[in-house]
């Protein structure tokens, strides 16, 4: 089997001996090269084309976001960022991935070494998904793991109890991972200021989540925010689960609003689109449009029949539009999707299906 050829792109001397070392232990991993900032890399990359990029943001003579535009522009190649966990530097990853990078692997400022070695399975992970993602315009990445206890939603909500009772207020949960930024942007840009309600939740690690919702704020008609504890889910307003958090929907009278409390990884996630999808299935049942997106994995698929089970709507997006066609595909294997449709065709089923 072909190894993965990786190319590391960062100024700081230690990441680049550190992630070298780590993805080299990786029988499936070969580091072609390391460069210290973008210029160097693209000389490197007239010898040979990495099959993943490893990119750093912020960088001399050229950043990380320029070159980034570059690549997809010219030759879309999967490009996994290492950032570090700043306010300011989540805003400029959220441009990155708007700009098509695949996934996030924060970095600290302090104690860098050891926080690369501790994340190496993350990091590993994160490559080897990246270079198996769909990519065209945008790029993709996933998260297989080591070998650790797999929990479904029962660990933070029990099943059953769905809600009996229709109201006028639809609620709109949505579910997706990698590649799910772009497609997020797509959907979310495209709805007018009035429609319903919208819970989301994109597996995306902590102190990132605020600022992604802060963009598409910036870009939407409607209110985009990250949710808190009790947050009212109304017309004309998406909630976006905050990363390392679960969040679920509840109901008071005719009103619903989200509760974010902490609990295990299910299905490897935190937050996880199974415990949302579950949550609206409960409190919601008929009144709701459950969509699972792009993403690697099943997370979320399980979740998707509970609810068609409760009488919701459910779609799932179809392969060819996809960046990853994993938790989408789950969920048709299940016979959890009602309905499977272009990414493309989305908003018009958020505002009139």
């Amino acid at each position: 089997m072909n190894k993965i050829n990786v190319l590391i792109v960062d100024d700081s001397a230690v990441v680049r001996q550190v992630l070298t070392g780590l993805l080299e232990q990786d029988p499936a991993i070969c580091v072609m090269g390391a460069a210290a900032d973008p210029l160097f890399a693209l000389e490197r990359m007239k010898k040979q084309w990495p099959d993943v990029i490893v990119l750093d943001v912020e960088m001399p003579r050229m950043d990380g976001i320029t070159f980034l535009k570059k690549i997809m522009a010219e030759h879309p190649t999967p490009v996994v960022i290492c950032s570090t966990l700043t306010e300011a530097g989540a805003e400029t990853t959220m441009q990155a991935m708007s700009a098509g990078a695949v996934s996030i692997v924060t970095k600290p400022k302090i104690g860098l070494k050891n926080f690369l070695e501790d994340a190496s399975s993350n990091i590993v992970g994160a490559v080897k998904d990246a270079a198996h993602a769909h990519v065209r315009r945008i790029v993709s990445s996933a998260r297989p793991v080591k070998i650790e206890p797999k929990l479904s939603a029962d660990a933070i909500l029990p099943a059953g109890g769905t809600a009996l009772v229709q109201t006028t207020e639809r609620i709109v949960a949505i579910g997706t991972s990698t590649g799910g930024t772009q497609a997020l942007e797509l959907v979310l840009t495209a709805l007018p200021r009035i429609c319903s309600g919208i819970v989301i939740v994109q597996h995306m690690p902590e102190m990132f989540t605020a600022a992604f919702a802060a963009r598409l704020n910036g870009l939407c008609q409607i209110e985009v925010r990250e949710a808190q504890n009790g947050d009212r889910v109304m017309p004309g307003r998406a909630l976006i689960a905050p990363g390392g958090r679960h969040m679920v929907l509840k109901r008071s009278g005719a009103q619903y609003f989200v509760e974010v409390l902490d609990g295990p990884l299910v299905n490897r996630h935190r937050p996880s689109v199974d415990v949302l999808f579950r949550s609206v299935a409960k409190a919601a049942g008929k009144n709701a449009l459950g969509i699972i997106m792009t993403g690697m994995g099943d997370d979320g698929a399980a979740g998707l029949l509970e609810m068609r089970n409760a009488k919701a709507h459910t779609v799932a997006q179809d392969e060819a539009s996809c960046v990853v066609f994993g938790m989408p595909k789950e969920a048709i294997k299940l016979g959890a999707a009602e309905k499977v449709m272009a990414l493309a065709a989305i908003p018009n089923e958020i505002v009139n299906g």
